[in-house]
């Protein structure tokens, strides 16, 4: 708040519920009463026009009943008040109206009263013109240097300035390039019409030039002209400013040089007669409104702007001098005089406060009481402090001051998601192909012992899913109260997920007696998604580039009692084999053997094997949990496939260089860009023209570069998530077949996912491969180190992305290596090695020892005690797979 504030001198409030704009008032010696004195115009977007005269008896009383000198209603809108000689054969002053569709021109006239009444004020229509275009604006003047009249060019909505000869139509023009209207004013030492076209450009127009350029009646004859013959308009001088203006307004003072203001969007310009800038203002608000005045200061011009703060500046030129507090926002001012007062500021708002103030402020009456000075008594403070700590401590006992640890069944959140599929599908915009995409319906029960408020449901899935609704939120729940939301999810994007899982959290605040507002926690579960979701029976295929084989130590399981949701067919010849259509991916069939204990699972893409490998794990455990077999085992006799890992990998990092040579080569173009920009500018402003030698060729040039750079970094953009989708699903893969390889418990295989996974999407800053090759150092130099000596970390500490893959491939070589003869993933103290828990910043190359630096990177030598086996897999299962 300004510490000075805009003294009220008079104010009142015009009309009840009626809007009010720029052109909604005007000051003048409206009755030509000869005194001097002005009065205030104003005129409402209901059709009210109202005439006053503020003659308070001291400073800030309130309007009396003789101020308003009139009072009438129109029948139109009023977009603008203006008093010039607008009437033939007199030089006494008129008030000219603006409506939508007519411009009308009245005589204000007063009546001396005989009686305490006062004098009486009356209207009367001299002319009126009715107006084939929709008004925007008007402005007035001596156009073409005529004396002692004014004439009045009114700007339509559509871009024709129409000229009025007082009671007589003249001509209408259409601006050339015209798209909205903008601020319109006349310039009479150049004789001249000044406005800000859509292309932020303060263009001047000749008032000989639009009196001789071709009539047209319809903007697309004015469009013909141009290839015609006729005259064709052009400005006199053009000035770009870079932003739309919200007025416009032109001062002269004696026989100085006329000046040319115009108020923008964020600054402030003054130019000269002939278009070159005198200065500008850069402002650190948002200006409502402007007025210039004279200034007691030769060669220097004052202006009024008013924000949206409420706040009115005072500029000398470029240079503050005053700042005064409204009680409203100014949408225009004045400066007027009246008979008890010179050089008061009438401004009025959008809602019609109208208000006369002058600037000032007002000596601060205030004084501090003295401070009655006395000894401080120490025992007096330790009893009252000893009483406040009792005070608070039986507090701590009785209230909840700090939040208490929440009980289980305090909240508690259970999600439900349904054994079958919508019958419609709530599927949007999604990009699984053209085929049907269905949708699962999840509903979540929110249930609460006791009164909780603020409650905000939160359901977030793993892209490419998507769900219909992901927030919900509650005021309150009572205690003993559920509250049920129901959502779908649906696969969107046009690639499998890695994970069917979801996750909803709540968050909710409990008050207490103290903490009325509550004290905020939070609860969560974590929902299922079915397999058919993304998925749809289909004829296994014989054929598939991938395989991997499952072994188990049960008898074989009919895959009927397995999958009775993915059986197309009956035959008992087809009992043994089940096939997969993923939606967003390739077939997948799964086999089981006849006479032995072996599933294979064969597919087109690699990372299409995971979710069936998941889901037929899952559903053996829950088979034989129902069986009441506590021994089943799954096992993995195969190689690891590697090779089929690192081409994913290769893919992932080769998006990732190709996004960083996008960015560069974006950021190259962008310094161009600018480049040729400044060089364009820099000719533009050259007094003297000269060829712009192709520079507008090369900037459009590199604008479509531009273009085509960012489209092209949208591009890579969707194809590395994609990309990092599957390179999950083929980690989550791996990591399960080494688990099963290896026999590693859940905490082991624990261990391994937040080596390999530790983040859940690239970032800019942090990507996949330098996070996982950091991790798989760390257990290559803790718990399955070969020697203490690899226990001295040489670490820097920033991680950045590598040059290639090769090292991180060595790397997670060389763990498979060490847990296939025997290494143990463990991060506790019991272990041989030196543990350290948390995972360094960065990491050196591992030395391997003798043995070990013979393995190659060919993985299916990598393990001999494994390569019968291996070629066991290729050839399927033993016996007849039907």
């Amino acid at each position: 708040m300004s510490l000075f504030k805009a003294r009220e001198w008079w104010s009142t409030s015009v009309g009840e519920e009626e809007e009010f704009d720029q052109g909604c008032l005007c000051v003048a010696d409206v009755d030509n009463s000869g005194s001097g004195y002005d009065k205030v115009i104003v005129g409402s977007y209901m059709g009210f026009l109202r005439i006053y005269s503020p003659h308070p008896a001291k400073a800030g009383d309130e309007m009396k009943a003789e101020d308003l000198l009139l009072e009438v209603q129109l029948r139109n809108s009023i977009l603008q008040v203006e008093v010039g000689k607008f009437v033939s054969g007199t030089e006494l002053l008129h008030l000219a109206v603006l409506h939508p569709r007519k411009l009308c021109v009245y005589s204000v006239s007063g009546t001396l009263g005989n009686i305490e009444h006062g004098n009486q004020y009356q209207i009367k229509l001299m002319y009126e013109h009715n107006l084939q275009r929709t008004a925007c604006n008007m402005t007035y003047g001596p156009f073409g240097g005529v004396k002692g009249r004014d004439l009045i060019c009114i700007q339509s909505m559509d871009g024709m300035l129409m000229f009025f000869e007082q009671e007589s139509y003249a001509f209408g023009r259409f601006l050339p390039g015209f798209l909205l209207p903008g601020p319109l004013s006349y310039s009479c030492r150049t004789d001249a019409f000044i406005t800000v076209s859509s292309c932020r450009q303060v263009e001047s127009y000749k008032y000989q030039a639009l009196a001789v350029a071709t009539d047209a009646d319809t903007r697309q004859e004015a469009e013909q002209q141009k290839l015609g013959s006729g005259k064709r308009l052009v400005a006199d001088w053009v000035v770009s400013i870079g932003e739309q203006a919200l007025d416009i307004c032109i001062v002269s003072f004696g026989q100085a040089a006329s000046s040319v203001f115009v108020l923008g969007e964020r600054n402030f310009f003054c130019l000269k007669e002939n278009g070159q800038i005198r200065f500008m203002k850069k402002l650190e608000y948002n200006p409502s409104c402007f007025r210039p005045y004279a200034s007691v200061s030769e060669g220097t011009v004052n202006t009024l702007i008013g924000n949206h703060n409420n706040m009115m500046f005072i500029y000398q030129d470029v240079t503050l001098k005053w700042a005064a507090q409204l009680p409203y926002t100014p949408v225009t001012v004045h400066v007027a005089t009246f008979q008890d007062l010179k050089g008061v500021l009438v401004s009025l708002s959008d809602t019609g406060y109208l208000q006369c103030s002058y600037l000032g402020t007002d000596p601060m009456l205030f004084q501090a009481p003295k401070v009655d000075s006395r000894e401080v008594n120490y025992d007096e403070l330790d009893i009252e402090m000893k009483k406040l700590r009792k005070i608070i401590k039986q507090t701590e006992k009785s209230q909840d001051l700090l939040p208490r640890a929440r009980k289980e069944d305090d909240l508690t959140v259970i999600a439900a998601v349904s054994s079958n599929l919508d019958p419609v599908s709530q599927a949007t915009d999604s990009e699984a192909g053209d085929e049907h995409v269905p949708s699962v319906t999840v509903k979540i029960t929110v249930k609460t012992r006791i009164l909780v408020q603020n409650v905000k449901l939160s359901v977030s899935v793993q892209p490419p899913l998507a769900v219909t609704q992901d927030q919900f939120i509650f005021k309150s729940i009572e205690p003993a109260a559920c509250q049920f939301a129901t959502f779908a999810v649906f696969l969107k994007g046009n690639c499998s997920p890695a994970e069917l899982t979801g996750d909803a959290a709540v968050t909710y605040s409990s008050p207490t007696e103290l903490n009325p507002e509550g004290i905020p926690q939070v609860a969560q579960c974590k929902f299922s998604l079915p397999l058919k979701l993304v998925c749809s029976p289909a004829q296994p295929s014989k054929n598939a580039n991938y395989k991997i084989t499952i072994d188990t130590n049960k008898p074989p399981v009919n895959l009927t009692s397995l999958f009775p949701d993915f059986l197309s067919q009956t035959d008992e010849e087809q009992m043994n084999v089940v096939g997969f259509q993923l939606i967003a991916g390739s077939r997948v069939t799964l086999l089981a053997s006849k006479t032995s204990q072996r599933y294979r699972i064969q597919s087109e893409q690699f990372e299409d094997l995971w979710l069936i490998t998941k889901e037929l794990i899952q559903r053996f455990e829950k088979h034989f949990a129902v069986q009441g077999v506590k021994d089943f085992m799954c096992s993995f006799s195969g190689t690891i496939p590697l090779q089929e890992y690192f081409d994913m990998m290769d893919h992932h990092f080769e998006l990732r260089l190709n996004g960083v040579k996008y960015q560069e080569l974006l950021s190259e173009r962008a310094v161009q860009f600018r480049a040729i920009q400044r060089r364009l500018l820099a000719r533009f402003k050259d007094k003297t023209p000269a060829s712009l030698q192709n520079l507008d060729v090369l900037l459009d040039g590199t604008y479509r570069q531009i273009i085509s750079l960012a489209d092209a970094v949208e591009e890579n953009q969707r194809s590395l998530s994609k990309a990092f989708t599957r390179l999950k699903s083929a980690t989550h893969l791996v990591i399960t077949l080494i688990g099963l390889w290896q026999n590693l418990n859940k905490e082991q295989v624990a261990i391994l996912e937040s080596a390999f996974l530790p983040i859940l999407q690239d970032m800019q800053e942090l990507g996949w491969e330098e996070s996982v090759d950091a991790a798989v150092s760390h257990l290559l130099r803790t718990c399955l180190s070969k020697s203490p000596k690899e226990q001295a970390l040489n670490l820097t500490s920033h991680l950045s992305m590598p040059k290639d893959n090769s090292r991180m491939k060595k790397h997670i070589t060389l763990l498979c290596d060490r847990l296939g003869k025997g290494g143990r993933l463990c991060l506790s103290s019991e272990s041989n090695v030196q543990q350290a828990v948390i995972i360094p910043d960065s990491c050196s190359t591992i030395h391997e020892s003798d043995q070990e630096e013979k393995v190659n990177g060919d993985t299916t030598k990598q393990f001999n005690n494994h390569t019968n086996l291996a070629n066991k897999t290729k050839q399927g299962p033993e016996g007849d797979t039907g």
